[in-house]
């Protein structure tokens, strides 16, 4: 080991779980993060400050203020440019550990892309605030045989497990489907930034135990806990489930993108519309929506105001409508404002 990883890492050498040789498999590994909310950027300034050799973050949202009171890695700065939250996270760990081989990638995460961006990566670690993508994930996971850790906080409950294709339940065995009616959000039940940074540590460690090859000392349990009732539980989720569509049967059904839907983003009255591969030039869009409304963008966002609705579009074609939770007055700006 380089003498100066070896002094820079010294405390996390000396824990006994790890030692020299566990710290040569982090610097050797590559991990994924996708989505860089409450649960991504906690994890990945862990995962990062512990030594990954290379660290991937795919997010498709900006930082906005109400991101920083959770959102550990963003600046009031980054809120004030609009950063993309995979810009901002990039930037921000390149300063922490220049060692690490870090790329933000500002991209929603679909059937048609999941391939090319989680290329490579020893593991996953959710960091996502919607079941569709999860269901995505690990879709992708089982089916390529990767190690994925499923995290989730909202209000002050947090819930976590590990899957390890081939060895334990999947996601699609706990939840066959996703939840249905009602349920609680950011956006209705507030979120407290300890039980964020709580999911992720256990996530992040969780890893940690993979990458360095001590699977014996995983948790191997469902766990979950609220850290304002004071409630704990950690349950074993047996086998997987006989009959699963995706551990067992091998069906798909995400990564042939037949269950993409439109999302109604975590803490926003907002929808998310998915128009990818259509390149969007951002000077020609200001001269066309200029007179219609405020515009203002960078390289990565461009945002334009039509009360009371605001339009954050992406150089993709993708775009977030902020002021409504219809899929169809979504759909029905987007059409009107960059063409359908």
């Amino acid at each position: 080991m380089d003498p100066a990883n070896h002094e820079r890492y010294s405390r996390q050498i000396l824990f006994r779980g790890i030692g020299e040789t566990g710290q040569d498999k982090l610097l050797a590994s590559r991990v994924a993060i996708v989505g860089c909310g409450a649960l991504g950027s906690s994890q990945a300034a862990l995962i990062a400050r512990a030594g990954v050799g290379a660290l991937i973050i795919i997010d498709r949202d900006f930082v906005e203020e109400s991101n920083l009171q959770r959102q550990t890695l963003f600046t009031e700065r980054d809120a004030a440019e609009r950063l993309p939250k995979a810009v901002a996270a990039e930037a921000r760990l390149r300063e922490a550990n220049s060692g690490v081989k870090v790329r933000g990638i500002v991209a929603d995460l679909t059937a048609d892309n999941i391939a090319e961006l989680l290329s490579g990566a020893a593991l996953v670690l959710d960091g996502t605030d919607n079941f569709e993508t999860r269901y995505l994930v690990n879709d992708f996971c089982v089916q390529s045989g990767i190690p994925w850790i499923y995290g989730a906080a909202v209000g002050s409950y947090g819930v976590t497990m590990t899957i390890r294709p081939g060895s334990t339940p999947c996601l699609a065995c706990l939840f066959p489907e996703p939840p249905g009616g009602m349920h609680a959000t950011c956006d209705t039940e507030g979120i407290l930034a300890s039980v964020a940074t709580a999911v992720a540590s256990l996530q992040v460690t969780e890893a940690m135990k993979l990458l360095v090859g001590d699977a014996q000392s995983l948790h191997s349990r469902l766990i979950s806990f609220d850290v304002w009732e004071n409630r704990f539980q950690a349950l074993d989720p047996g086998p997987p489930s006989e009959g699963c569509r995706a551990c067992q049967r091998r069906e798909f059904v995400y990564l042939s993108g037949s269950r993409a839907v439109p999302i109604t983003l975590c803490g926003r009255n907002s929808v998310q519309i998915h128009e990818r591969r259509r390149p969007l030039d951002f000077s020609e869009l200001e001269k066309k929506l200029k007179p219609l409304g405020a515009v203002r963008y960078n390289p990565y966002v461009f945002q334009f105001a039509a009360e009371p609705y605001e339009l954050t579009i992406f150089p993709d074609g993708r775009a977030i409508i902020k002021g409504t939770t219809d899929t169809g007055v979504a759909r029905s700006l987007y059409a009107r404002y960059i063409g359908a």
